[in-house]
């Protein structure tokens, strides 16, 4: 049955069990990847996933079922499922149905057709061949794959509310290995493909990183003037946004609760969430509640302008929910989750950082994150690698060293912000992005 005829038979079975509101929640999705080793595709594989979850509203209660079946007995089966799960509870519910937005931002999404399994081949030998040919080094072990995927959401309410979604990219992952005899070093590169994109320059670029680390040495302990990159940033960031969800907060697992208003960072310091950022591959125009989704600061300049929410939490703070309700799958309980999260980028190049840091390191490499950051508290500690910053240049590699602090701490010591964002690539609910940043201050052990 398509989704139409699901809905029709979902609102009928309502009506006859007595129930004026629900919510009906639909996804589908789509995967393919091909993997080259050697030289040669070494795997490949497809998967298609979805289903459809409902809630309902009865006696001021919520009640919630799921399906991967999709047919007409099964919707009249969830809907009686729905029915018995709100009777049974004991939570009565505190925002019911989303009634809609007053009006929902239409953006001219131009959707990427996915590549077929023959393309993926293609570009992922490709992406081997270069690196091998882009410096006698490169080893075995180096391995290229290629990645598409596409997804579909529809949200659709008692009220009327009717909302789609969808989006297509693929993505291509380079990993390089390199050795000179002595040692080994590896480096990897993640793209949203395009059909215009260099792949040779991509693959050369991957290698360069690996061998520019040839001869790293160590760093002493102590102080240091830190740039981290922004792929480094991006990915602390992503452990540490937690913080800034509403329900954390709550639940006394952030320590941002209440300080709305307040400076938390450094002027310099400017975070987003933008549901339909140019730069991602996965843009959104209404959240998992049907909520118009908008772009937002949840850090001006140095000051925590709100914190994400959404229906559930924006109630127990008396405030607006921003749109950032959120469901990792069709089945999965409403959550809070960024879209675009980014610190955003200032007037300096990379090479300005340097200056301005005068001598200290560059972090490129970053290890061990979940374990080595506690959201709770903000503190970290995590395995890195990197450049020694000399005289205001970059001077030798350097790796196995640990840069150390609390995350809050973190955003207050940051001096400049470079000109240029990084961001992830992913399929996922959220995606992050980072400017490079100068810290100044951070706890460095080495040898």
């Amino acid at each position: 049955m398509n989704y139409d005829s699901l809905k029709k038979v979902i609102d009928e079975t309502a009506r006859e069990c007595g129930i004026s509101e629900y919510e009906i929640y639909y996804m589908s999705a789509f995967d393919a990847s091909v993997s080259a080793l050697k030289k040669e595709i070494n795997a490949s594989s497809v998967g298609e996933s979805g289903g459809l979850s409902l809630r309902v509203l009865k006696d001021g209660k919520m009640g919630y079922a799921a399906t991967e079946l999709l047919t007409e007995d099964e919707m009249k089966r969830l809907v009686f499922k729905a029915k018995e799960n709100a009777e049974n509870t004991e939570k009565p519910d505190t925002v019911g149905i989303f009634k809609g937005s007053s009006e929902y931002p239409r953006h001219d999404f131009k959707e990427k057709e996915l590549l077929s399994n023959e393309k993926m081949a293609e570009v992922a030998l490709e992406l081997q061949n270069a690196a091998y040919a882009a410096d006698s080094r490169v080893a075995d072990g180096t391995q290229s794959s290629v990645s598409s995927f596409g997804f579909e959401v529809r949200l659709s309410n008692s009220w009327g509310l009717d909302l789609k979604n969808s989006a297509k990219a693929s993505v291509i992952v380079t990993e390089v290995a390199v050795s000179d005899g002595n040692e080994s070093n590896s480096a990897y590169s993640v793209e949203e493909y395009d059909a215009g994109m260099d792949l040779g320059k991509i693959a050369a670029d991957t290698a360069k990183k690996a061998t520019d680390n040839f001869g790293a040495g160590y760093v002493e302990s102590g102080k240091y003037n830190v740039v981290i990159s922004g792929k480094e940033m991006k990915s602390i960031l992503a452990v540490f946004s937690p913080v800034f969800n509403a329900k954390y907060a709550l639940m006394g697992m952030s320590l941002l609760k209440g300080k709305e208003g307040e400076m938390i960072a450094s002027p310099v310091v400017t975070v987003s969430d933008t549901p339909a950022r140019e730069e991602v591959c996965v843009k959104s125009y209404f959240d998992a509640e049907g909520v118009s989704a908008r772009a937002k600061n949840v850090i001006k300049n140095g000051k925590l302008i709100t914190l994400l929410h959404n229906r559930e939490t924006a109630k127990a703070y008396n405030t607006e929910t921003t749109g950032n309700a959120s469901k990792s799958s069709y089945s999965s309980p409403v959550s809070i989750s960024p879209y675009a999260f980014c610190i955003e980028g200032g007037e300096n190049t990379l090479e300005d950082l340097y200056k301005m840091a005068g001598s200290g390191i560059y972090v490129t490499s970053v290890r061990g994150l979940h374990a080595g950051a506690n959201p709770m508290t903000g503190d970290f500690s995590i395995e890195s690698g990197g450049f020694m910053i000399e005289n205001g240049v970059l001077g030798k590699p350097v790796k196995s060293f640990t840069i150390a602090g609390n995350f809050y701490d973190l955003l207050k010591s940051v001096k400049a912000v470079s000109d240029k964002v990084t961001f992830g690539v992913s399929g996922g609910v959220s995606c992050f992005g980072s400017a490079d940043v100068l810290c100044e201050g951070i706890s460095v052990g080495g040898k």
